[in-house]
């Protein structure tokens, strides 16, 4: 009997402590839990995801469902435009899964650096998550509306949201078309200025040393003439010989 009461204070110390634990544990998760919640969205509403459910659930029989002051009942929403509602929904769903894997590396390095605060990554998680369930969910309605439907879903939306992309892309590319042609046009100005303007410092270049050069040709004549002087004449009378000169000489 002993022994069973000094047991009786380390088991209520222990009991006392692993209730606090999970009394402290219950309230921390459902704070956490409530601030993600009231945390602001990482995405905007999923307008395509609104607007299928709109027509998914439209009854032609419900007297609600009719708008006021209109006679005409709604007729039931074919199958055709509930599955392009899904496929538009699909496509947003790409758009979104792409946007997180861009901004997943970056922001974990952020976070690592405790360049961001922990909110933003909360919210990224919650919206990491909501992808996650939103895919499954496609998934799910596709099956229901088409067999194996949901296998292949997102390999046509993967092909929507490209060429999406690819149409955004050369849009934009149209659009700065006229600005390109107008730095172009500028700058193929500037450049055939700059060339006339090299030619016409060129073609006065040519005009400043042309008389200089008529102005020395008279002086390089009179030098020419000093040393045909100087060397006994021109080349006519240069040409007789010793010999012939001697001869004249005995003729005489």
């Amino acid at each position: 009997m002993v022994n069973w009461v000094g047991l009786l204070a380390p088991i209520a110390y222990l009991t006392v402590l692993l209730g606090s634990l999970g009394a402290f544990s219950y309230l921390y998760r459902k704070r956490k839990a409530a601030k993600s919640a009231s945390l602001e969205p990482w995405f905007p509403s999923h307008l395509q995801r609104n607007i299928y459910l709109s027509l998914l659930h439209i009854d032609p029989s419900d007297p609600s469902s009719t708008p006021a002051g209109s006679e005409k009942s709604l007729s039931k929403v074919p199958d055709s435009v509930i599955k392009a509602a899904l496929l538009r929904r699909a496509v947003e769903d790409i758009h979104r899964i792409i946007q997180i894997r861009n901004a997943k590396p970056a922001l974990q390095q952020l976070v690592q650096r405790r360049s961001v605060g922990e909110e933003l990554w909360q919210r990224f998680l919650r919206a990491e998550q909501e992808i996650e369930e939103e895919v499954k969910d496609v998934v799910s309605e596709a099956n229901a509306l088409a067999p194996n439907w949901g296998q292949v879903i997102f390999q046509s939306a993967n092909e929507i949201a490209n060429n999406q992309l690819a149409k955004a892309r050369m849009e934009e590319l149209q659009a700065r078309v006229d600005d390109e042609r107008e730095w172009w046009d500028a700058r193929k100005k500037g450049i055939q200025e700059g060339f006339m303007k090299e030619l016409d410092e060129e073609s006065a270049g040519a005009a400043t040393t042309t008389p200089a050069a008529a102005t020395k040709s008279p002086s390089k004549a009179s030098d020419d003439e000093a040393v045909l002087v100087e060397a006994g004449g021109p080349a006519g009378s240069q040409g007789q010989s010793p010999g012939s000169a001697k001869k004249k000489k005995g003729k005489k």
